[in-house]
């Protein structure tokens, strides 16, 4: 399973240095302006991506920023964000790297923020839930991408793209 997160992890920064690559061609005031998706903009899905991975990470790890709700800003400007974004990318690589195969089966005790109530379950399950979100709300923001400026506003996030650049997940 380690090898599995391992590739996942990667694939995620890969992703999100694309996604946030085209995001750059769009105005701030489209970046901005509600395109009715889960969390309106494309800034509001791409914070609440930064925000819930820190989420995540801070139960995983029990450090790093706190955060109360699914919708905060993490930060206003997509320069500042795309940096969070790297940040968080680089922890969460970092992170995987550093799990057994034991540490994966294990299981962990967190408190959801929209029901806090303890919830004690094994990591891997856990683990897959983070890349999973990530590639749902990404696949939001392509296409919000896709809306504000065309079709090939995005360079394709696929993960079988990933697995040939890279080399992982062929062997």
């Amino acid at each position: 399973m380690k090898q599995h997160f391992t590739m996942f992890a990667a694939y995620n920064a890969w992703a999100n240095e694309r996604l946030y690559e085209a995001a750059r061609s769009v105005s701030p005031e489209l970046y901005h302006a509600d395109q009715g998706a889960f969390f309106g903009s494309l800034g509001g899905t791409l914070n609440h991506l930064v925000v819930t991975d820190r989420i995540w990470m801070r139960r995983f790890t029990g450090s790093g920023p706190l955060h109360t709700a699914l919708d905060e800003t993490a930060a206003e400007a997509l320069d500042e964000l795309a940096l969070l974004r790297r940040v968080e990318d680089e922890r969460i690589v970092a992170y995987v790297e550093g799990l057994s195969e034991a540490d994966i089966a294990g299981k962990f005790t967190y408190r959801p923020i929209t029901n806090p109530t303890e919830v004690t379950q094994p990591l891997g399950p856990a683990l897959a839930h983070l890349f999973n979100h990530q590639t749902h709300h990404r696949g939001q923001a392509t296409a919000i991408l896709t809306r504000i400026a065309g079709r090939d506003a995005c360079a394709s996030l696929d993960l079988i793209l990933f697995q040939r650049q890279s080399g992982m997940g062929l062997s």
